[in-house]
């Protein structure tokens, strides 16, 4: 009888620890998938908020002052460009880098323009404060914001 009680006690051990360690692994499968689908939230969210800086250029009209704030503002970010076509310059100019039709950077290391030629009324590049201006937003292939077009 000793035995068997003994037998019994064993098996029931065997059997809770067997049940405490599929519950273990069920639980911590289940916070891998919690904390993937959290990681990818917060990926998400990270993105969006990094764009919604530009959101004021895409696809609206803003005054020249203001294409000189985000000239000033943006000038020296790396593998960005922004591109002022006014009145007096037709042709337009790049301030920063140049970027392609596809939104990739031409040359990394090359940048373009100087902000003291938006200021200068005889300059050709000159910003008129009080202009209107048609802003819009380049993206690359993966979608990043690149640069922005400012035509008047």
């Amino acid at each position: 009888m000793n035995n068997a009680s003994s037998a019994l006690k064993v098996a029931a051990g065997i059997f809770l620890t067997i049940a405490l360690i599929t519950i273990v692994v069920i639980l911590f499968v289940s916070a891998q998938e919690a904390t993937k689908t959290a990681q990818n939230n917060f990926s998400d969210i990270q993105t969006e908020l990094s764009q919604a800086a530009f959101t004021v250029y895409d696809s609206t009209t803003i005054s020249g002052s203001q294409v000189t704030n985000a000239l000033r503002k943006y000038k020296d970010k790396d593998q960005f460009g922004i591109y002022i076509e006014t009145g007096k310059n037709p042709n337009g100019q790049w301030y920063g880098n140049v970027l392609d039709s596809d939104g990739s950077v031409e040359h990394p290391d090359a940048r373009q323009g100087t902000i003291a030629q938006t200021l200068n009324e005889k300059s050709p590049e000159y910003v008129n404060p009080s202009g209107k201006f048609k802003a819009s937003i380049v993206k690359d292939e993966s979608n990043v914001i690149r640069g922005i077009i400012f035509v008047q």
